[in-house]
Parts: structure tokens; C-alpha cells; sequence
């Protein structure tokens, strides 16, 4: 089963991304960047994890055209998919580079500078 939704997550994060590009008009989303689509092993929902451009407002007005926008993708997907379900979407914003960025900087002020701990020195 886990191998079958490995299948379904990753062939909905192909069409979603297609449709994004080609289908959906609203201004709003402009171009989101689909990292990652997991759905639960019943298909009845996806979490559809998504990377925006721009600042906070910009990100805001973007998931709010997407969740707007789940309605059309989810019917273009149930035409195009062969799957008896089509999961309702959930858009869920992808923080995970900020995220990295964030601990990386931490690492960085806590290690230290010239990363040669311990060489040279005698105890």
C-alpha cells in the first residue's frame, strides 16, 4: 500500500503543477513551486505543500488564491486521473528553506569560526 501512495502522491504533484501552470487564471497564485503532496491512505485528502515567492502580503494572497483555486484543480485532476477518489487539497505553505537557513545560522553562531576545533591543540 505505502507503495501505492508513493505513485498517487507523486503523480498528483506532477498534475497539480501542470495545472497550476496551464489552467488556474487567478491572479493571486501566481507561480508556486509544488515541493511535495501527501495523502492519507483512505485518498481523502492531500496536503499539497507549496513554495511561494515574495513577502508576507504577497504569500497570504497566494495561498488564499490556491485554497480558492482547490475546487477547480481537484475537478480537472478527477478528469484527468484514473483514480476512484480524488482527494480534497489542502495547500500548505513549504517553509522548510527558511527553516534550514534558520538553523544553519544558529550552527553558525554557536560553532566556531574557522571550523579547525580541536586541530593543533595539546592537552
Amino acid at each position: 500500500m505505502a507503495r501505492r501512495l508513493a505513485r498517487v502522491n507523486s503523480q498528483l504533484q506532477r498534475e497539480i503543477t501542470r495545472i497550476l501552470r496551464s489552467e488556474v487564471r487567478d491572479p493571486r497564485v501566481g507561480m508556486p513551486v509544488v515541493t511535495e503532496v501527501r495523502v492519507t491512505s483512505d485518498l481523502s485528502f492531500a496536503r499539497v505543500f507549496v513554495r511561494l515567492a515574495g513577502g508576507g502580503r504577497e504569500r497570504d494572497q497566494a495561498m488564499k488564491g490556491l485554497a480558492a483555486s482547490a475546487a477547480f484543480i481537484r475537478g480537472s485532476l478527477g478528469a484527468e486521473l484514473h483514480i476512484r477518489r480524488v482527494p480534497e487539497l489542502r495547500f500548505v505553505e513549504d517553509t522548510s528553506l527558511e527553516h534550514a537557513a534558520r538553523i544553519e545560522q544558529i550552527l553558525k553562531d554557536v560553532l566556531p569560526g574557522d571550523g579547525a576545533a580541536g586541530e593543533g591543540e595539546e592537552t
